[in-house]
């Protein structure tokens, strides 16, 4: 499969984020930034009758690219370097020596998931994880990309790990992720969050999306916590803060926790009332 890349030259926190909402809405399947632009990318076959100029909320300069399946693993392995939180993780690709000093060492070969961590948003999820226990607890990754919240997750000691993502790339690239790192007993499924059984409870939901993802399914993701659970969410800007927790307060949910990289944040939340009070 091969994806188009559309490149938006701004700077601009919010104009980013609006365009992140509109894009997502359009059927753009991940989001990249950098220090002047927005990467947008989507399957090459679902760009063909989408009009930039009528989606776009305000001029702003923009190219676009293909980037074809059997150029990209060749791109990322000539420019991929591990990641690392200190003291508690890295990611690496199998042929970067592995660090002794971290306990926690997880593999992976993405494809066009877009989760490395290098992407300042899964690095604070990691983060945020890194203080949380995770013994015998129910974890649902929520837009699971190249897998590599689920595979922490595992490694912390979840009894019980499900990831969904609606991008059938993702979820290959998941799957492979996952073997790789020895830690098949994680379930993936392909879909929203309306694919996972009827409610059923979890006491951690780890979900590194984007705000208008995160916001139309706010509330289903309060109702799929235990009484005790936790949401962890990133993929906002530091602008969106209110908002969001607006609409995490409105599904029965408190703000614990906020980390910040640069523009963007992750937020922890936890259940302040009964689930079926909410």
């Amino acid at each position: 499969m091969n994806y188009c890349q559309v490149s938006f030259y701004t700077s601009n926190d919010e104009l980013r984020g609006r365009l992140v909402a509109i894009l997502d809405e359009a059927g753009f399947t991940a989001f990249e930034e950098t220090d002047d632009a927005l990467l947008a990318f989507i399957p090459q076959d679902d760009r063909a009758g989408i009009s930039l100029e009528e989606l776009l909320p305000e001029p702003v300069r923009w190219e676009e690219k293909v980037l074809r399946q059997q150029n990209w693993n060749a791109l990322w392995e000539s420019s991929f370097e591990p990641v690392s939180v200190p003291g508690f993780c890295t990611v690496r690709a199998e042929f970067h020596p592995a660090d002794p000093d971290v306990p926690h060492d997880i593999i992976i070969t993405p494809k066009m998931s877009f989760g490395t961590g290098h992407h300042a948003t899964t690095r604070l999820m990691m983060q945020t994880m890194k203080e949380m226990d995770f013994s015998g607890v129910r974890v649902l990754d929520f837009g699971t990309g190249t897998g590599i919240l689920a595979i922490l997750a595992h490694r912390l000691g979840a009894a019980g790990v499900l990831a969904i993502d609606n991008d059938s790339w993702s979820v290959e690239n998941a799957l492979e992720n996952v073997a790789a790192n020895g830690a098949d007993s994680i379930g993936i499924l392909q879909g929203s969050i309306d694919a996972v059984a009827a409610e059923p409870v979890f006491d951690v939901i780890l979900a590194n999306i984007n705000r208008h993802i995160l916001l139309a399914h706010m509330g289903r993701m309060g109702r799929m916590l235990s009484p005790s659970g936790t949401l962890v969410l990133s993929g906002i800007f530091a602008a969106d803060q209110e908002i969001i927790c607006t609409a995490a307060t409105e599904a029965g949910l408190k703000k614990d926790n906020v980390l910040g990289e640069g523009d963007w944040i992750s937020i922890k939340f936890s259940v302040y009332s009964a689930p079926e009070s909410r």
